[in-house]
């Protein structure tokens, strides 16, 4: 049995933990069955409920049914106790693998067949200046540790192995009743770490091409690409997001494992209480794009895959995941709703995008955010394009953007090729960089600005819905209505965006 660190760190170990768990379950009722059987046996063999040549060769049938049923359940019972110890080892196994793998990658070196680090320098020169001969030796540190971590990876999967030939053991005596075979041999085979590496997703690929790539894969090849490439496929715009979002969890779950404490591990944490809340509350959730390292996060309330109306809110300056993201989570389900309540049974989803590192106050003075936002968020809206093309209809997309959100939509309009959005809502826009409404390639253009609103009529990045002459269609508010106050659920441009969303608005 061999296997290289990379397939370790590609095992499913949680698909392998629900198969054992499956066949615990069957454990558990072959016991209660057997003993209905066996009363049932009592019966025939004193006649109370069947006589007569018949009857008696049924009680012995049941008999010898209820013998092999316990030979079948005892054996069960000894192979879960392997199993067991199996899920351990395996888990074991890809994680291990999995942190080896990043560490190497951390200190740019690769591991070879036989987990040793290759490229590895050599000790530094008494010569060297001291900074460089740190950085040799923390190189040196970091390439024996991932070495080590990778042979506890691979003794892990020798103990796997272990546990899967003791399981299969118990099970080889059980042989025919009446001619029918019960085979279980060959488990160790099929549960062998040795498994083929699976390629990678081709190079930077176009959204649609991504797309095309993906749906040429067969169903199995698809979940072989999610596990084995997680970090990849989560990334993907193009990519169905019931796969994206697959991935992103197997990310998420190790970041949760293995980051340090400090503001990545915090970020990982306020995701996954948000993710559990919407879980627990029987809510479709999506995580669509998780990238702690750039604290970057994007999560959609609603099955992007089916739904016919989708929002992506785009928020404004010193909004951050560890912070902010519960906040435009709400605001995401209070739209969500107010577009439900326009077109009752309509199905809604609407996206948290936290897709680009906003700036804080004083940065926000700059485009240069948004200059480099734009293209990121035009990128985003061609995958869920393209992730839907083929699959029954497009759905209505709208972009909702708030304060410096409106500069990023703005910059995403001038990126290659048309915006993939039926609908653009500037919501307290300092402008958007592009001039007029009809420059932002939807169809549909809306704005909100108040006069209490100081951000809405600064025309900072040229003119906005504040000029007469922009050319959008008018949402109300109301007069004192502040900058953060537009998803208010007590205010009348909330349900406005609900029928933005829901495409009933009549532009009145």
């Amino acid at each position: 049995m061999t296997a290289s660190v990379a397939q370790l760190a590609g095992w499913d170990d949680e698909q392998l933990r629900g198969s054992v768990g499956l066949l615990g379950g069957v454990v558990d009722r072959l016991t209660p069955w057997r003993t209905q059987l066996d009363a049932l046996g009592r019966q025939l063999g004193t006649a109370e409920c069947w006589s007569g040549p018949a009857g008696t060769a049924a009680a012995a049938a049941l008999v010898e049914l209820s013998t092999v049923a316990s030979g079948v359940s005892g054996a069960l019972a000894e192979s879960l106790v392997a199993l067991q110890g199996l899920l351990t080892a395996a888990a074991e196994a890809r994680m291990e693998a999995a942190g080896a793998l990043a560490r190497a990658a951390a200190a740019g070196l690769t591991l070879d067949a036989t987990a040793q680090p290759v490229d590895l320098p050599p000790p530094p020169d008494p010569l060297l200046p001291p900074d460089a001969a740190a950085r040799v030796l923390a190189v040196r540190y970091a390439g024996q540790l991932a070495a080590a971590q990778a042979a506890e990876a691979i003794a892990a999967a020798a103990r796997a192995w272990a546990s899967a030939l003791a399981a299969q053991a118990p099970l080889a005596g059980i042989g025919a009743l009446d001619g029918a075979v019960v085979a279980f041999d060959g488990l160790a085979v099929r549960l062998s770490p040795a498994f083929p590496l699976v390629p990678g997703p081709p190079p930077v690929l176009r959204p649609v091409e991504t797309a095309q790539w993906w749906a040429g894969l067969t169903a199995a090849e698809q979940l072989a690409q999610i596990h084995t490439h997680p970090g990849t496929v989560g990334g993907l715009e193009g990519v169905p997001a019931w796969a994206r979002d697959r991935a992103n969890r197997m990310e998420l779950e190790t970041a949760l494992q293995q980051l340090p404490a400090g503001e990545q591990r915090d970020m990982a944490q306020v995701v996954a209480h948000q993710l559990a809340a919407e879980d627990d509350a029987g809510r479709t959730a999506q995580l669509l794009q998780f990238d702690p390292a750039a604290d970057l996060v994007a999560v959609s309330l609603g099955d992007l895959d089916t739904a016919a109306a989708v929002g992506v809110l785009v928020p404004g300056i010193n909004t951050t995941p560890a912070d902010d993201l519960g906040g435009v989570l709400g605001d995401a389900r209070d739209l969500a709703s107010a577009a439900a309540g326009a077109a009752p049974g309509l199905a809604v989803a609407t996206v948290a995008w936290l897709g680009y590192r906003t700036p804080g106050t004083l940065t926000s003075l700059s485009p240069a955010a948004a200059a480099q936002a734009g293209p990121a968020l035009d990128r985003a809206l061609d995958g869920l394009a393209a992730a839907r093309s083929g699959a029954g209809p497009a759905p209505r997309t709208t972009v909702l953007a708030h304060s410096y959100g409106t500069t990023v939509t703005g910059a995403a309009a001038l990126a290659p090729g048309p915006l993939a959005a039926d609908a653009v809502v500037l919501l307290g826009s300092p402008g958007t960089g592009v001039g007029r409404a009809d420059r932002l390639e939807a169809g549909e253009v809306y704005g909100a600005w108040s006069a209490a609103d100081l951000i809405s009529t600064s025309d900072y990045y040229g003119p906005s819905p504040f000029d007469p002459l922009f050319g959008d269609l008018p949402l109300p508010t109301e007069l004192g209505q502040g900058h953060s106050d537009y998803y208010d659920t007590d205010r009348p441009t909330l349900a406005a965006m609900g029928e933005v969303v829901a495409g009933v608005q009549d532009g009145d």
